[in-house]
């Protein structure tokens, strides 16, 4: 009996001795009693300071730029525990459950984050202090995006397709480009920031082109290539937008890749009747119509439009490429009677001497998100692509279009955004960090419509964003994870069996479908 004790309180002690080990490994908490005021905040990455945050959002990690041997971190608000993280290394990294409890108490107040950087004299610097405000609203909890290489053509990289559940880091792929057999998958859409109701468009060099429909839990494929897509909130129909956008390249600037919309036109896809039609008001035969977008009570139906300034069939790029400049654009729809109304001129390319593209509208039907840009319908890889906001509400009431270029646009582009289903979120990309690299921002938008400091999305690796290669892009704000993702949709793509369509051959413009070589595929969009 006595071996018996020995031997177990010897276990004991051995057993403490690891645990401890491990605990110091881990980043035991060193005590900071006595510290230096350094009069600055510390300086870290990414930039997490004086924004306001979703109260439901993951840990924002990142890393402290300021040398030293270790790392304290107090994040703290008026209720609550707070967070305290002790690292021997530059990066901080969140635990989960704290933190969530932490900003669910503070719902609509400020947090505090102090730092520490211990110096190599062995003595503690405490830097000013980072303030934060939680917001009050949630964001939606799930947000996919397209991932992939900023590839040029004829240059194969992987897609994917990205579900990322933004209260942790947990992701999925939605679809990769894998499944087609090296193909191009791009423009999702959903129906009201609902994952019930999805289109998403597939090229493949051995399976062809279509469009897989989400339908509920039903899942078809149908036999024609959508473009830039809007739902209506009903869900029952989208419209959606037929072109022909070859690429160029500029032999030197810093983005050498170009696009022009050579010939385009709007199509509407009738979801109950699986059926395609044509409002000549979205087909005019001698203007470019593209980036359609839906108000949130889907009484209008805003667009982008420009006059198309060179002959058909004029080869790619033509003289004036640079010199188009689409206005804003919107036509009133009512669904029970399937009717169109007049075509308005929202905001006119002539008295802002900009081009207008991908206008979103917010759910509750107050404000327009849009980007302008120098020329033509891709601000992607326009360094001067700014996003702008307008004021519906006012436009109605005075007939005026008041809008503003938003503070937080930075000297490179910005571009795809969209809105949470509360209104009070907007999601987009911007390359602000390299200049190069689209990466996902999150700012806040006051119910005045004042929009906050953007957040870059958050990741466990607070050094993520410095290696990474890839390009983020086509976010959308949804509130529920897709059911059908990964073979479901490859398996139903790559069946003969499909929704066949036809577009109704009265179009005003019949060649804007774009190129049917095989190459065509390849064409790969940010």
């Amino acid at each position: 009996m006595r071996k018996r004790l020995a031997v177990s309180s010897l276990l004991l002690v051995v057993a403490a001795g690891v645990w401890a080990g491990i605990a110091g490994l881990s980043g035991r908490p060193e005590a900071v009693d006595s510290f230096v005021q350094i009069d600055r905040p510390p300086r870290i990455e990414p930039d997490y300071a004086d924004a306001v945050i979703p109260p439901n959002i993951a840990p924002l990690n990142f890393l402290v730029r300021e040398a030293g041997s270790a790392y304290s971190v107090r994040i703290a608000g008026p209720q609550g525990d707070p967070v305290e993280v002790f690292s021997r290394k530059p990066a901080i990294r969140i635990r989960p459950r704290p933190w969530h409890a932490l900003l669910e108490q503070n719902r609509g107040q400020e947090l505090q984050i102090d730092v520490f950087v211990k110096a190599e004299d062995g003595r503690w610097n405490r830097f000013q202090a980072i303030t934060n405000r939680v917001a009050n609203e949630d964001i939606d909890r799930f947000l996919v995006y397209r991932k992939m290489h900023p590839t040029h053509l004829r240059v194969k990289g992987r897609i994917d397709i990205e579900v990322r559940d933004l209260t942790s880091f947990r992701k999925s792929v939605l679809l990769s480009s894998d499944s087609p057999e090296n193909g191009c998958i791009n423009c999702h859409a959903f129906a009201g920031n609902r994952s019930d109701k999805m289109l998403l468009g597939v090229r493949s060099p051995t399976y062809g082109v279509g469009t897989l429909l989400v339908d509920g839990p039903a899942v078809h494929q149908i036999d024609a290539k959508f473009g830039y897509t809007s739902w209506h909130p009903s869900g029952q129909v989208a419209v959606y937008a037929v072109n022909n956008l070859p690429m160029f390249y500029h032999s030197s600037r810093n983005e050498v890749r170009d696009t022009v919309d050579l010939d385009s036109f709007l199509a509407c896809y009738l979801s109950d009747s699986k059926t395609i039609a044509v409002e000549p008001n979205l087909a005019r035969k001698e203007h470019l119509e593209n980036w359609p977008a839906w108000s949130g009570d889907g009484k209008h139906l805003y667009f982008c439009s420009a006059p198309m300034l060179w002959p058909r069939d004029t080869p790619s790029p033509p003289p004036q490429y640079d010199q188009v400049r689409y206005s804003l654009m919107r036509i009133s729809y009512d669904l029970a009677s399937d009717r169109w109304g007049e075509l308005e001129t929202v905001l006119s390319s002539k008295d802002t001497g900009k081009s207008i593209a991908m206008p979103r509208c917010s759910p509750d039907g107050r404000w327009l998100s849009f980007c302008m840009c120098d020329y033509g319908y891709f601000p992607a890889w326009q360094a001067g692509s700014d996003l702008c906001l307008m004021d519906l509400t006012a436009r109605d009431t005075t007939g005026k279009p008041p809008y503003r270029r938003l503070e937080i646009n930075s000297d490179v582009s910005e571009s795809w955004q969209t809105w949470s289903s509360n209104s009070r979120w907007i999601v987009f990309s911007s390359k602000r960090l390299h200049g190069v690299f689209t990466r996902l921002f999150i700012s806040y938008v006051d119910p005045d419509g004042t929009v906050h400091k953007p957040i870059v999305l958050p990741q466990k690796d607070p050094a993520f964003y410095g290696s990474c290669l890839l390009t983020f892009n086509t976010p959308e704000l949804v509130t529920d994870r897709p059911a059908a993702t990964g073979e479901t949709l490859a398996r139903v793509f790559r069946s003969p069996k499909r929704l066949s369509v036809e577009m109704p051959l009265t179009m005003a413009t019949p060649k804007a479908a774009g190129p049917t070589s095989e190459s065509a595929w390849q064409a790969q969009r940010e």
